[in-house]
């Protein structure tokens, strides 16, 4: 049962995976037939995003009296109905209105997986389960490729995502009693985290410096994505097509980092493999910056994605250990609402500056939030978050 589960899991974080990159991929389809601008899939992706923030705050609120299997299910309907909602759109302001619960849907399961398997599993589970996202966030855009290329409507691609989907929200709803047979255990129970609030959470030691690490992370790795292939093209005269495949270069590195980074990760330890892999971000930018010829900077770039690798799952799995059971899920949610606004504004920020100042600094805006991440992990280092260093809830709400 207990492996079953974790079979579960990783199907769910598939479904997680398969409609992150469908808008992108979807977009040049789109737009002439919605008679919509070039430039207005940035609004639906920032309704999007901002449902995902809202719903990873308030995930904590939701599992404690839903359960997670219960909570994971009704968000993967969710996102499904938003799918179908999306197939039926003929209007940009329908599409509007249904990325509302597209977004709401990913929230509040991201947040809730990831206290669970950080709970219950050990630390190789985590960066499989990621590894697993980078699947089904490859899945999508293929999936809506392959109906495109066959003279099938963007809106067939939304729909083959979303039948997908139904799917697996019939596996989660006939695996509810897995999820109900782990609790009262000791590890498991993460329904009943102790009620922090904001205010609670942010005076927990080292939680603003995690906080301020997510933020950085997402933005090293949505900026390090986006801009990859304008950086080659117009910084470094590579041309558009070779510019292309080598920024796919960048998730493959993720993926695979993941991937193998699970067989390691249980003997290194969090920490350890978080520091390996900022260290490896920061060769490659470097590498980006100081390099002459065309291969180093994909060779950088590629280092980039290896270095991207370990750092997330790591800092999710060690949240428990950080601030407890009974506070990690509601850190959880923050971690990803703080996260998600870093993958959400940080990237065309840095596209206003490409754009006024230079393209060229691409790798020193990719150092820049690798060494702002550094400092904000080590000072969680220093400052000992664990078991002998937290504030019981009483002397959080005197504070």
């Amino acid at each position: 049962m207990y492996q079953l589960l974790l079979v579960i899991i990783y199907l769910a974080f598939i479904s997680l995976g398969l409609p992150d990159a469908l808008l992108g991929s979807a977009w040049p389809s789109m737009y002439g037939e919605l008679d919509a601008a070039v430039s207005y899939a940035g609004i639906i992706s920032m309704i999007i995003a901002g449902g995902t923030i809202i719903s990873s705050i308030l995930s904590d609120r939701l599992i404690r009296r839903m359960g997670t299997g219960a909570v994971t299910a009704l968000s993967v309907a969710m996102t499904a109905a938003a799918l179908f909602g999306f197939s039926s759109s003929r209007t940009f302001l329908q599409l509007c209105i249904w990325g509302i619960p597209y977004g709401l849907g990913a929230g509040s399961v991201d947040a809730a997986l990831n206290n669970f398997v950080a709970i219950h599993y050990k630390s190789r589970h985590m960066s499989w389960l990621h590894c697993f996202w980078g699947i089904g966030a490859t899945a999508g855009p293929y999936i809506m490729g392959l109906c495109l290329a066959r003279g099938l409507r963007w809106n067939f691609g939304y729909m083959s995502v979303g039948i997908i989907q139904v799917v697996l929200v019939a596996v989660l709803v006939l695996a509810l009693p897995l999820w109900k047979s782990k609790r009262g255990s000791k590890a498991e129970n993460a329904d009943a985290g102790k009620k922090i609030g904001i205010g609670g959470a942010l005076r927990l030691p080292g939680a603003k410096a995690v906080l301020a690490s997510f933020f950085c992370y997402c933005s090293l790795e949505a900026t390090a994505g986006l801009w990859a292939s304008s950086y080659m093209v117009l910084h470094k005269g590579i041309s558009a097509g070779t510019a292309a495949k080598w920024a796919s270069l960048f998730y493959l590195g993720i993926t695979a980092g993941r991937l193998i980074c699970g067989f390691v990760t249980d003997r290194m330890g969090d920490r350890n493999m978080v520091r390996c892999g900022q260290a490896a971000a920061c060769t490659g930018a470097v590498l980006m910056l100081a390099a002459a010829g065309d291969r180093a900077v994909l060779a950088g770039l590629v280092m980039v994605g290896l270095g991207c690798a370990p750092i997330y799952p790591s800092l999710l799995h060690e949240t428990p250990d950080n601030f407890g059971t009974e506070y990690s899920q509601f850190m959880m949610g923050m971690q990803m609402a703080c996260a998600y606004m870093g993958s959400t504004f940080m990237p065309p920020l840095f596209g206003l500056l490409g754009e006024r100042i230079s393209i060229g600094l691409y790798p020193v805006c990719l150092l820049a939030f690798a060494g702002s991440m550094i400092m904000m992990t080590e000072r969680v280092g220093r400052i000992h978050v664990g078991k002998n260093n937290r504030f019981t809830h009483a002397q959080l709400l005197q504070r």
